[in-house]
């Protein structure tokens, strides 16, 4: 199934595969519930075209850790939910060459992260369909992926410190799966349970009134597979949450994306977060990768009369206090129409391999992230002037070139206070402390150089229409920017910072393609400078009113450090070694 000529890393029939087999997470749960879906002879036909080495169709052979094996998990778990559909009916020959194919496949390492699970969806299908195998590997991996669990319900994807929205849309996702599909493994299927409810009474945090959830990390053209995590409750009859809350969140989540311009000309869905956006995409990305959101469609297998689907939905009531996650190192705070997670930052230091992943700084080690003005990756570290910088602080030495929070060599949680250690140079040390002042937020930094540098710090991005009426307001300590949805103010609380109101770059914010961004900017001299800013964002109206009137004041930096020194924890994302 081949959407457009957009490449990926992987080859072009990969890719094809990536396209064919995707739409299965949604179809084939559509079938086992009931639902008509009118193709599948086509896929059938494709089934035996793609795994026979003769065809012109064929998938193509494996060459070590292949994207084929993330699309095969798919298949698999088709085969073990509709047998009587996708294998049955096959002749034999194509019986052999599917089986043939997929046991090869297993035979291979996968990547050490959740991949695993991919070969265990493959071996539910295979043990379905009769079709004999090494049980041992599936073992093996299982208690890998065992190896991977932090507590209370976080995992990690591999050996990385990245914990984002790959815990729900995979982790426990596949977990749950198993734990519902695997009917003689008991004791790893309670465990499965037991880790997805936990983490769903944390998780629910990430997700605001509206549905919108928490615009953060890689992989985000997903999109509404984060809404998997509701959709895989349901499907293994966990009530973490009472079940009209549950609903509330899954529902609430895709009218949140209904709304969403995600859609290409034909209802293809787009590469993108909130519109199409190819700026923000992985290497990975190819024109169907955006298919792993119909994960969300899981529920479709459940029977009318679960209580998934007849419980009234429950309205969401979000915290009205601040709530630390000390595993992902956030905390988290509810302001209208949107949920903030201040974030002490997950990207990699100097002691783990740093992935290759673009905009890494962006999707990880900004100290602010959003649900309902996401955030914003740049698009040339060449111009300092023009980068948007929302959630981050930047520093240049030339005018042209920045840098921003990359790693970390230090991240602790202390109370709904947050630390982080940084170095955008290696002989540039910055502290950042981050403290909760709902609806606002403050940062305090202290930078220690050589050399005298120039900063930027950037407020939240909000959206901008044509012909929207615009104000900004720039000044010496402030700046505040306000269209007729939103206002957004950054304010200088200990220093002598110009305010400015940058027109972003196009295609640059995940949510919004063209936004405005509060910016605090100055000259910092060599020696040790302390910088101490908040920052707020709002829907127009009387709550943003009172908020603008209401400036928090600067915290007492001793007190921090104190609180730090007596109440620190390491965050449990950057404890890899």
């Amino acid at each position: 199934m081949r959407l457009d000529a957009a490449g990926a890393h992987f080859d072009r029939a990969a890719a094809d595969l990536e396209g064919f087999a995707r739409p299965l997470w949604g179809l084939a749960p559509l079938t086992a519930g009931g639902g008509n879906f009118d193709h599948w002879e086509m896929y059938r036909q494709g089934l035996a075209n793609g795994s026979d080495p003769a065809h012109p169709e064929y998938w193509g052979t494996f060459s070590g850790t292949d994207q084929r094996m993330v699309e095969l998990a798919a298949i698999g778990f088709t085969m073990r939910l509709l047998p009587g559909v996708v294998w049955d009916p096959l002749p034999q020959q194509a019986k052999d060459n599917l089986a043939a194919y997929l046991k090869h496949a297993r035979q291979l390492e996968y990547s050490d992260s959740n991949w695993k699970f991919f070969r265990i969806l493959v071996d539910l299908g295979l043990e379905e369909c009769g079709v004999a195998f090494d049980w041992s590997l599936t073992e093996q991996y299982l208690d890998q992926l065992d190896a991977f669990y932090i507590a209370d319900g976080w995992y990690r994807d591999g050996q990385s410190r990245q914990l984002d929205h790959y815990v729900g849309f995979a982790m426990h996702f596949y977990g749950l799966l198993y734990a519902t599909l695997k009917k003689d493994d008991q004791k790893r299927a309670a465990a499965y349970r037991e880790r997805a409810a936990l983490f769903a009474q944390q998780i629910k945090h990430w997700y605001d009134d509206n549905g919108g959830t928490l615009a953060f990390g890689r992989s985000l053209t997903y999109r509404f597979a984060c809404g998997g995590i509701w959709a895989a409750l349901a499907f293994a009859n966990v009530e973490a949450l009472p079940w009209g809350e549950i609903k509330g969140h899954y529902l609430r989540h895709l009218r949140w994306w209904a709304q969403k311009p995600i859609a290409n000309r034909d209802g293809i869905l787009s590469v993108g977060y909130g519109y199409p956006n190819l700026l923000m995409s992985e290497s990975y990305n190819s024109a169907a990768s955006p298919y792993w959101a119909f994960k969300a469609f899981l529920p479709l297998a459940l029977a009318p009369d679960h209580p998934f689907w007849t419980a009234d939905e429950i309205e969401h009531v979000g915290a009205p206090h601040p709530v630390p996650l000390p595993h992902p190192g956030m905390v988290m705070i509810k302001t209208p129409g949107n949920v903030v997670a201040l974030s002490s930052g997950q990207q990699l230091g100097s002691g783990l391999k740093r992935w290759h992943l673009r905009q890494s700084s962006e999707k990880y080690c900004k100290f602010v992230y959003s649900s309902r003005y996401g955030f914003s990756v740049e698009v040339d570290d060449r111009d300092y002037d023009h980068a948007a910088f929302d959630g981050m602080l930047a520093f240049s030495d030339d005018g042209s070139r920045f840098r921003v929070r990359e790693g970390n060599e230090q991240a602790q949680i202390a109370g709904n206070c947050l630390y982080s250690r940084w170095q955008p140079w290696k002989d540039v040390v910055v502290e950042t402390w981050l403290v909760p002042a709902n609806p606002w937020h403050i940062r305090v930094h202290r930078v220690s150089t050589p050399r005298p540098l120039h900063s930027t710090e950037g407020g939240f991005a909000i959206a901008i229409s044509d012909f929207d009426p615009v104000a900004t307001t720039d000044h010496t300590r402030r700046a505040i920017a306000s269209t007729t949805t939103d206002i957004s103010a950054i304010v200088d609380l200990g220093g002598l910072r110009k305010g400015r109101t940058l027109r972003a770059l196009p295609n640059t914010n995940l949510i919004a393609a063209k936004t405005l961004v509060p910016q605090l900017r100055g000259e910092i001299d060599a020696g040790t400078t302390i910088l101490v800013t908040t920052a707020m964002a709002m829907p127009v109206g009387s709550a943003a009113e009172n908020a603008m009137g209401q400036v928090p004041p600067a915290p007492d930096l001793a007190a921090l450090e104190q609180l730090f020194a007596n109440e620190g924890v390491d965050v449990s994302a950057m404890q890899v070694s």
